[in-house]
C-alpha cells in the first residue's frame, strides 16, 4: 500500500517562501507521476490543481494561479516530491496535498489514486 506524507507547511509572511515535501513509501516511486493540489478554507469540495511532474521528471505543469511562483521537483533516490513556493500571497493559504498516479500527470484530482493527509499553509499579510 502506498503511503504519502507531506511536511513543510506553516505560517509565512506575504511575499515569503516555503518548501513543501512529500515522501512516498510502499510503492515504486520512479513509476509515479506526482502532483500537488490545494484545498482552500470554505472550499472543502474543491481541490485546486497546483503543479505536477511526470514519472521521469521531464514533464511538468503548473496551475494558472501559481505559474512563475511555484516549482515542483522530485528526488527519486529519496522518494520525495517537493513544492517550492515563492512570493506567497493572500490567495495561497490552503491545505496542500500531494498525490500519485502511474507515469503521467493529470490536472484532474479524480485521476489520482493515492493521497497524503495534507499540510497547512498560512500567509500573513
Amino acid at each position: 500500500q502506498v503511503h504519502l506524507g507531506e511536511s513543510g507547511g506553516g505560517l509565512v509572511q506575504r511575499g515569503g517562501s516555503l518548501k513543501l515535501s512529500c515522501v512516498v513509501s510502499g510503492g515504486a516511486f520512479a513509476d509515479y507521476a506526482m502532483a500537488w493540489f490545494r484545498q482552500a478554507p470554505g472550499k472543502e469540495r474543491e481541490r485546486e490543481f497546483v503543479a505536477s511532474i511526470n514519472f521521469s521528471g521531464n514533464g511538468k505543469h503548473d496551475g494558472d494561479a501559481v505559474k512563475g511562483r511555484f516549482t515542483i521537483s522530485r528526488h527519486d533516490v529519496l522518494n520525495t516530491v517537493y513544492l517550492h513556493m515563492d512570493r506567497l500571497h493572500p490567495e495561497d493559504p490552503a491545505r496542500y496535498y500531494c498525490a500519485s498516479r502511474s507515469y503521467y500527470e493529470d490536472p484532474n484530482p479524480d485521476a489520482y489514486a493515492s493521497w497524503g493527509q495534507g499540510t497547512q499553509v498560512t500567509v500573513s499579510s
